[in-house]
């Protein structure tokens, strides 16, 4: 029986993803699990309209058909941004903790990726799809998996991946919020961590004003100045990005880096030449700028991308899907409470770190803040823990992550 199907153009796609992230975001401010969890507001508008469209799907009502080729317009927008936002300066500032947590950041990307191929092949998922339940959608959040799923979709050509790695990322939002206050708190209280804290001499040795932001007016030069270094990082970059293919296609057809990560070192290059010259103030970065026009790129990019999420093809994946999900959370939990909280001191600030890569490592920095803020409204601050985890989840884990995804590509 052929469905009526309703075909969208580029631009009423675009309005009518808006249409949907305002009607999300109106939803959080009414909704405080919403709110509690950190969900984004793109992402419960777009599983709204997802989720009544596979309903009228699956009842041969009505379909529709979007075109979606501003998507990876706005997709490319806000990974630029994070390859300005990625200062080598910040990180050389920051000292060896940050390093110590990028790398456990980054180590548990490959335990998630272990996983989930091992798992799947277990479950006897193919291995695609699988792949879309480690950490592209755990480490990597909504905006990696957006971005990776349809990579990984049309180089293997098998259906069903980016629905799966939309759909994982949204369970690991909820579940890495739900399990960072828990895990921290019995660590406070199991070895006595904020009397230890409070005995310990305290000095601060780490410049905070590093994440620090001052508010100011807003000036229109300077934001058309970071729409431009963006496209001018774009342009650039899409040529780096077509060599650096060109170079794996000699090797395989099953994997290719994705169309933003040119645009990203480009944005690097950028950042680092104008911080050289911070101290002449001859510095052209307006880098408060490029971060606003990024999350306007994000909002769009994960709004068009939720909004044609393809659920009914999770019909057949639903058990294993779960299984695997149910996995991922698991490691989180290991990994956080004896992994990230020994190495990183087992003291009140590692607790704290703790929580916060429960949310980070599971959805999303912001998810990791919040885990944070709970522990020390309820015991103590922690400079340290809030200090560390933006720099890592904010500037560099994506570089790590995006590079770990690609690697385990080849296996798929």
């Amino acid at each position: 029986m052929d469905i009526k199907t309703f075909e969208f153009t580029m631009v009423q796609t675009v309005g009518l993803a808006i249409i949907f992230l305002l009607l999300g975001r109106f939803i959080r401010r009414k909704v405080k699990f919403f709110r509690d969890y950190a969900i984004p507001a793109p992402v419960i508008g777009g599983l709204i309209f997802a989720i009544v469209h596979t309903i009228l799907r699956l009842t041969n009502t009505l379909a529709f058909e979007f075109d979606t080729t501003l998507q990876s317009f706005f997709m490319i927008i806000f990974f630029t941004s994070v390859g300005f936002n990625a200062s080598t300066k910040t990180l050389k500032a920051a000292g060896p903790m940050v390093i110590k947590f990028l790398l456990l950041a980054g180590l548990l990307c490959v335990v998630q990726n272990v996983a989930a191929l091992l798992f799947g092949r277990i479950l006897g998922v193919e291995p695609a799809i699988a792949l879309m339940t480690g950490s592209t959608p755990m480490t990597g959040g909504h905006g990696t998996s957006a971005a990776m799923g349809p990579l990984i979709e049309d180089t293997t050509g098998v259906t069903g991946v980016n629905t799966v790695a939309v759909t994982a990322a949204t369970f690991g939002l909820i579940a890495g919020s739900l399990m960072g206050g828990p895990v921290a708190n019995a660590l406070v209280n199991k070895f006595d961590l904020v009397t230890k804290k409070q005995a310990e001499e305290q000095s601060n040795t780490y410049d905070t004003s590093l994440i620090e932001s001052e508010s100011r007016l807003l000036d229109g030069d300077r934001v058309n100045m970071g729409f431009f270094v963006i496209l001018v990082a774009m342009f650039f970059g899409s040529y780096i990005t077509n060599f650096l293919n060109g170079i794996i296609l000699q090797f395989t057809d099953k994997a290719s880096l994705p169309a933003y990560i040119g645009a990203m070192i480009i944005g690097i290059i950028l950042r680092a030449i104008s911080d050289g010259r911070i101290e002449s103030g001859r510095d052209f970065i307006p880098v408060e700028e490029v971060e606003v026009a990024g999350s306007v790129g994000l909002n769009i990019f994960l709004a068009m991308a939720l909004m044609s999420v393809r659920l009914w093809e999770l019909v057949d994946l639903f058990g294993q899907l779960a299984i695997l999900l149910v996995v991922q959370a698991i490691i989180m939990f290991v990994y956080a409470r004896y992994v990230t909280f020994n190495v990183m001191g087992k003291n009140y600030d590692a607790a704290v770190l703790t929580a916060g890569h429960c949310g980070f490592g599971m959805g999303a920095t912001p998810n990791g803040v919040a885990n944070m803020e709970s522990v020390v409204e309820k015991f103590i601050p922690s400079d340290l823990a809030f200090f560390v985890l933006p720099i890592v989840g904010g500037m560099f884990i994506d570089f790590v992550n995006i590079f770990v995804i690609i690697s385990f590509t080849f296996l798929v």
